[in-house]
């Protein structure tokens, strides 16, 4: 009764009965991500659990709040400007990167540093996956090397120059925890590049792990994402050579057998235009299943097959959106016109799988701040960063009444 209660309140969202919003306040720079390190899910007896997360800013430090409770449960000591923040959730620990490319690990329930590593580089950018089913760090640096640290010890396990001189700022692992794609959005001189896992640590520094380049995507890629219930196929949003504006391609990565040994293949297996956008267009990319891709670019959000129909095409923003969220549930996107929007996922015989659009959740005062930067949900709660005017970030967290 209390699940169907929490559910009803959460596809409602009505202000003041059915969820409570409260500002998290500490920070003194802006905020570059928010992770839950504790998250409560469907499964969980939610009514007595908390959700933590864990914030990252460019005042130096993380910060790990109860969403809940509204408190702060600690920070740690000042450092360099922090650049991104991932979480290690077996470990309970929490991974950021600072501008002087070190990265540190910290102890989820006191903030004590664990350990630390530098790459050598500025402008980092951090991935949390595994490999052997042993969690790891990826670290793609701004000189194009790709690093794996054991997490979170953060000892290092390999290291690879991917894209000479270029910043590796993608990095993503496939759901059968076999791959992890490589690609840079700095240059249209290099493919997406994919890797097999276990030969990232097991081969010798100075020798090429096994990999595959991602054929006729000579061109800037700005999304890519794994399809979550394929156990390799890949999309990605890149230029188009045909026309001036934005293509999806998606890929099956598998190894092929060869006569003396196997070797990695990237197969093409869809492709088609997306003639909505310009080359220019910053685009969000998340898949919800095997035939479900979501789309967020300006104020609009699009859900395409994997077949390149269109299926849904919203606008409930009024400027653009900056953050996508989703799960097989829900999807909240995050706009600079200081605003969440939560829609849901209905399911009709007839019709197939369709997204419907539900309630706004406000920010505050456009007085004080320049719209939501980033969202993150877990089953009973939403946290949004809302940036600050006077260079403050504050986060906004939203719980839904068990």
């Amino acid at each position: 009764m209390r699940r169907a209660l929490l559910e009803l309140r959460m596809k409602a969202g009505r202000s003041g009965g059915d969820y409570t919003c409260q500002s998290l306040r500490g920070h003194d720079g802006k905020i570059i991500g928010v992770v839950y390190l504790a998250g409560i899910n469907a499964a969980s007896e939610f009514w007595d659990q908390s959700s933590i997360i864990c914030s990252a800013s460019t005042d130096g430090t993380v910060r790990a709040w109860d969403v809940q409770k509204v408190t702060q449960l600690w920070s740690s000591p000042v450092q360099n400007p922090l650049c991104d923040i991932v979480a290690d959730l077996q470990n309970n620990a929490v991974i950021t990167v600072d501008s002087t490319g070190t990265v540190k690990a910290w102890e989820g329930s006191t903030g004590q540093e664990v350990a630390s590593f530098s790459t050598g580089s500025p402008n980092n950018t951090l991935y949390a996956c595994s490999i052997n089913d042993k969690p790891v760090i990826a670290v793609g640096s701004s000189n194009g090397s790709l690093h794996t640290l054991k997490s979170p010890s953060l000892s290092k396990l390999s290291s690879h120059v991917v894209f000479d001189s270029f910043r590796v700022n993608v990095i993503l692992s496939s759901p059968d925890k076999k791959w992890i794609l490589t690609a840079t959005k700095d240059s249209s001189d290099f493919c997406p590049k994919v890797f097999f896992s276990p030969s990232l640590y097991s081969c010798p520094e100075g020798e090429a792990p096994d990999s595959v380049s991602l054929p006729e995507l000579f061109s800037e890629s700005c999304a890519a994402v794994f399809v979550p219930s394929h156990p390799s196929r890949v999309a990605l949003i890149h230029s188009s050579h045909v026309s001036q504006g934005k293509r999806l391609s998606i890929f099956d990565i598998s190894m092929k057998k060869t006569r003396y040994e196997e070797e990695p293949l990237a197969q093409l297996v869809e492709s088609f235009e997306l003639e909505q956008w310009s080359a220019r267009t910053s685009i969000l990319l998340q898949a919800r299943d095997s035939n479900t891709l979501v789309l967020a670019a300006g104020n609009q959000l699009s859900v395409y097959s994997l077949k390149g129909v269109l299926m849904h095409r919203m606008v409930d923003h009024t400027q653009p959106i900056t953050s996508l969220c989703m799960d097989i549930f829900r999807v909240v996107t995050a706009s600079r016109d200081l605003s969440l929007r939560v829609l849901t996922w209905n399911y009709d015989s007839q019709k197939g799988l369709s997204l419907e659009s539900q309630y706004t959740l406000l920010g505050g005062s456009h007085t004080m701040s320049r719209g939501f930067t980033f969202v993150a949900f877990d089953y009973i709660s939403i946290v949004g960063s809302v940036e600050a005017v006077n260079g403050k970030d504050v986060l906004k967290a939203y719980t839904f009444n068990t």
